[in-house]
């Protein structure tokens, strides 16, 4: 994946995210949570994207 198609893909989140935000009436606990998802989820594609976490599945624990 290029860095454009990178940069773009982390826009589009970003907007949705805000769009949903701010005109979707939830509680706020309820928008604190997706949005804690929305970025863990993210952070996890750009660890996967990147390589590293690919190096997490060789760590064998037991």
């Amino acid at each position: 994946m290029s860095l454009l198609h990178l940069v773009i893909t982390l826009i589009v989140v970003g907007v949705l995210l805000w769009l949903v935000n701010r005109f979707i009436p939830m509680q706020s606990s309820i928008k604190s949570i997706l949005n804690g998802v929305v970025v863990i989820c993210v952070v996890l594609w750009l660890l996967d994207i990147f390589g590293v976490f690919h190096s997490f599945a060789r760590i064998h624990i037991g």
